[in-house]
């Protein structure tokens, strides 16, 4: 236990190393809270949005662990309390630093991979998994009601996946559309249900005689039998796991009961009828719709079974279910031998099925989805006629495709911040005004300008963080800490005034100015000093994702000041300043992807995973497989813990 709080105490570089008591919460550190703190920070008066009053019980601040390493930073930084009011003495200042590192470290002593509870599939799950277990595509997404973001911000997670009596009946109608589609199709059909099954003359002659004569008579080619062949292997993929005896008996007397109800029907048709039928009692199952773990007996984390490991991989980087690798490699007890989760990484990276992955994971990390959504407020198409619906699917097509490039090809995350290329046809190359880009297919695409590399140069990213009628530095500044770095400002002042959208003052003054005047009023000033820099540096790019020089006349001006005081002049310096904060993007890249992989928003009691993760970016300059291989061997991802009970980090 020693060495293992010593390794917490290096890696949380943000704690003292100095001797720590342990205080108490209660009546040591709330006193001195409320001498400094609960003045500003309380109920009726939560000044930034901060209450601290809240946080009766240590536990509370345990649960909300990732806000109390900031408010760590502000006393350790001595940001707080602000210079006009009366300072920490040396022993408060100790009181609290010490008494919430304390509390935050012995809360991490006994590690917890967090509740996984059980998610139905999402809706481009869906869509994956009936492709790949039927051959059928069928477009979930547009045909089953939206589902929202989880805590995480991704349409996987448990939180936000509810199950509605619309979502069933929209189910039963798949489900008949599905197997119909199936049946409909002689090579779809074949694929399944590989031979014909018919008894011949002789087998039907004895069937019918022998039970005359004896009660034990066992039926030759019975046809449950040869059913059990097709239904069972089915099943079992699309449960991912093997069956239960109980569920077998279930599938034999569903395909038995439908079977001998159609006498008059011939075979093989009236066995393919029956077969369908129980195919569509699969595609309803819960053991289908959801993604299940089996309930640990005790309340100690325990290890994932392999088909519960096989699961998480595929949905994590296929978005669908184990393929027959994977799943022989689960019902042998051979997937997690030594070496074999690395193979599988790499084998399932360099799988085509991974695009989709890449398409998902960033397309919801960035908030680009709206481009595919006809009805979301983007650049509008009076004032700006060039951005149709086709360059919105071109900008959506470049994103993933970069995306997916830097994951497999360019082995080296950082590109994301900042790159030499990009992926363009000829259309979107064009309507960039980038010469030499030929065809409609998407290739790399050397860029000549800096501005154009990274993540912030997309105009994907751009026309999102944009209003209809002009660009905003505030979402874009807002964006750049949030979703490139990691950091949040806090909620604007509820009077904050709107800035002016009288486009003559635009025109004549800038939009820098603009925000200059905007920001004198010292509620706003804070944070605005912070995000206003990061998203005027951006202001070469309008609304649509096109490059421009000025506001009509007004010369954009797209130098600013950072925080730290380093200044820069346009994209490209300001992507080389954001090079430099590695390790904030690490962390933030590590926080998004340890979501999206397990299915739920991250909480203080996945800290250690996130920095461990964290790290393996910095040592490994940011490779993706190595990466990955160490997310899929983390502790969350690897662990789970008995859902109904108590954590330490779920204080009501």
């Amino acid at each position: 236990m020693k060495s293992y709080i010593l390794l917490i105490l290096a890696t949380f570089s943000f704690f003292e190393v100095r001797a720590q008591e342990t205080l108490d919460y209660t009546t040591e550190i709330i006193p001195v809270l409320d001498k400094h703190c609960y003045s500003c920070h309380n109920t009726g008066n939560p000044k930034g949005g901060v209450n601290l009053k809240r946080y009766e019980e240590e536990g509370r601040i345990v649960k909300d662990g990732q806000f109390w390493l900031k408010v760590v930073d502000q006393i350790q930084s001595k940001e707080m309390p602000p210079s006009n009011k009366p300072s920490l003495n040396e022993e408060d200042y100790h009181v609290l630093l010490d008494g919430i590192n304390g509390i935050l470290i012995k809360s991490l002593e006994k590690r917890t991979p967090g509740k996984v509870i059980i998610r139905r599939l999402s809706h481009t799950e869906y869509h994956y998994t009936v492709l790949d277990l039927t051959g059928v595509n069928f477009d979930a997404v547009n045909r089953f009601p939206a589902d929202g973001s989880g805590g995480g911000g991704f349409d996987n997670q448990g939180g936000s996946l509810f199950f509605t009596p619309l979502k069933m009946e929209r189910y039963y109608d798949a489900s008949e559309e599905i197997v119909s589609r199936i049946f409909e199709d002689p090579e779809k059909w074949q694929e399944l249900v590989p031979e014909d099954y018919h008894q011949n003359l002789w087998e039907r002659f004895i069937n019918w005689l022998m039970p005359k004569f004896s009660d034990n008579f066992k039926p030759l080619n019975p046809p449950e039998k040869a059913a059990e062949e097709v239904l069972f292997p089915f099943a079992s993929k699309a449960y991912r796991r093997l069956l239960k005896t109980e569920e077998k008996e279930k599938f034999i007397d569903l395909f038995s009961t439908v079977y001998h109800s159609r006498p008059e029907d011939p075979d093989p048709q009236k066995f393919n009828r029956s077969i369908a039928e129980v195919f569509k009692a699969v595609l309803i199952s819960p053991s289908f719709l959801y993604k299940m773990e089996e309930e640990p007996l005790g309340p100690d984390p325990i290890a994932l079974g392999d088909f519960e490991l096989a699961t998480r991989l595929s949905f994590f980087l296929w978005s669908s279910m184990p393929d027959d690798e994977l799943f022989n490699l689960a019902m042998e007890g051979k997937l997690q031998a030594p070496g074999e989760i690395e193979n599988q990484v790499k084998r399932m990276l360099d799988d085509p099925k991974s695009e989709r992955f890449s398409e998902s994971f960033v397309s919801q990390w960035l908030g680009i989805n709206k481009l595919k959504d006809a009805n979301a407020p983007l650049a509008d198409l009076v004032r700006f006629p060039e951005f149709t619906p086709s360059i919105r699917e071109a900008m959506f097509k470049e994103t993933t495709s970069f995306f997916h490039y830097v994951m497999t090809e360019s082995k080296n995350f950082l590109d994301l911040i900042n790159s030499d290329y990009s992926f363009l046809n000829e259309e979107l190359a064009t309507y960039y005004g980038i010469d030499g880009v030929e065809g409609n297919d998407f290739k790399k695409v050397m860029l000549t300008n800096n501005s154009r590399g990274g993540f912030l140069g997309l105009g994907s990213v751009q026309a999102v963080t944009s209003l209809p009628t002009r660009t905003s530095p505030v979402l874009r500044g807002k964006w750049v800490l949030e979703e490139i770095l990691g950091t949040s400002p806090p909620p604007p002042p509820p009077d904050v005034a709107e800035l002016s959208e009288d486009e003559s003052l635009h025109e004549e003054l800038g939009l820098k100015a603009l925000l200059e005047r905007h920001r004198d009023d010292p509620a706003c000033q804070s944070c605005h000093e912070k995000m206003d820099p990061l998203g005027l540096g951006l202001e070469n790019f309008g609304a649509d994702g096109k490059w421009r020089d000025s506001y009509g006349s007004t010369p954009i001006d797209p130098t600013g000041v950072l925080i730290s005081g380093e200044t820069f002049a346009g994209p490209a310096e300001l992507k080389n300043l954001l090079m430099k904060e590695k390790d904030k993007f690490a962390r933030n890249l590590s926080k998004k992807s340890l979501s999206f992989a397990i299915g739920r928003g991250t909480t203080f009691t996945d800290e250690t995973a996130i920095r461990e993760l964290s790290a393996s970016l910095l040592e490994n300059e940011f490779n993706p497989d190595k990466f990955i291989t160490a997310l899929v061997q983390s502790y969350p991802f690897r662990m789970k813990i008995k859902d109904f009970q108590k954590k330490v980090n779920e204080i009501d």
